[in-house]
C-alpha cells in the first residue's frame, strides 16, 4: 500500500510538472496567448491545449512536453467526428436568452417558433446572400444586430435610417431586396455602437455570423436547406422554459 501511495504521489507530481512545460512552451511560441485548458486528447499520447486570446479561443495539440505542436483539426475517421471543430463549437457557444433582442430587428416569419441572431452588415456581399436564402426560410424568428464593419463607410448612416424607420423589418427587407432606404434622418437612438461592442466581446470579426438557439455559432452564409435543418435540430436541442 505504501508503494502505491508513493506511485501516485510521483504520477501526481510528473503531470503538474508536465502541465507546467506545455504552458511555459505553449505560451512562449504565442505572443500574447494564455493557456486556460491542457486535457488528454482522443490520440494517445497527444494532449489538447486550449489557449484563449484577444482573436478568441484556440485548440492546437502537443506532447506531454509541449516540444512538438500540431495545428489542425483532428478528425475521428472511424466515428465520422470533427473533435477539433465539436470543441471549438462548445468553446465558442453564445447563451441565446443572454444576448440582448432589444438590441435587433425582429423579423416574425411563419409561426416563429424557431430562432436565429444574425450580425448582419447592409453592405457585405455575404449578408445579401443570406438574406437571400432566409426569404425561402419559414418558421423563424431572426433577430438581426445591425454590425456595420469598418470597410464599408456607409454603412453606419444607412444602418441608422433603417433602425429610424417606423417598420425596422420591412425597412431592412426593401433595402436587401430592392435597393431602397427609407426617408428620414436617422438621427434617432440606435443601439450600433452596443452592438459593435458586443461582437467585439463575442469576437465577430467578420459578417454575417449566426447564433442558433442553442448555442451553436456559424460565421459566413449558408444555403437555405442547411440553415433550415440546423434551425430544426437546434430547437430540438434548445429547452423551452
Amino acid at each position: 500500500m505504501r508503494r502505491f501511495a508513493l506511485f501516485l504521489a510521483l504520477f501526481a507530481g510528473t503531470a503538474l510538472a508536465n502541465d507546467a512545460d506545455i504552458r511555459l512552451s505553449i505560451e512562449g511560441a504565442f505572443t500574447g496567448a494564455k493557456v486556460s485548458e491542457i486535457n488528454k486528447s482522443a490520440l494517445p499520447g497527444m494532449f489538447e491545449v486550449v489557449m484563449k486570446s484577444r482573436e478568441g479561443p484556440r485548440v492546437v495539440y502537443t506532447d506531454d512536453k509541449g516540444r512538438y505542436l500540431v495545428m489542425g483539426e483532428m478528425i475521428d475517421i472511424k466515428m465520422e467526428r470533427n473533435l477539433t471543430q465539436e470543441r471549438m463549437d462548445k468553446l465558442t457557444e453564445v447563451r441565446f436568452d443572454s444576448l440582448p433582442l432589444d438590441q435587433a430587428i425582429k423579423t416574425v416569419k411563419g409561426d416563429g417558433r424557431r430562432r436565429l441572431a444574425v450580425f448582419s452588415d447592409l453592405d457585405c456581399p455575404y449578408c445579401k446572400r443570406l438574406e437571400g436564402e432566409l426569404t425561402k426560410v419559414d418558421n423563424v424568428t431572426i433577430y438581426t444586430f445591425l454590425y456595420p464593419l469598418p470597410m464599408h463607410g456607409e454603412a453606419p448612416r444607412k444602418s441608422k435610417l433603417i433602425w429610424c424607420s417606423k417598420d425596422r423589418a420591412a425597412a431592412w427587407a426593401d433595402y436587401f431586396h430592392s435597393g431602397r432606404l427609407p426617408s428620414g434622418k436617422g438621427d434617432c437612438k440606435t443601439p450600433i455602437d452596443e452592438n459593435l461592442a458586443l461582437g467585439a466581446k463575442l469576437h465577430i470579426d467578420g459578417t454575417p455570423a449566426m447564433v442558433f438557439a442553442n448555442g451553436k455559432r456559424v460565421p459566413g452564409y449558408l444555403p437555405s436547406a442547411r440553415l433550415d435543418e440546423m434551425l430544426t435540430a437546434s430547437e430540438k436541442s434548445t429547452p423551452r422554459p
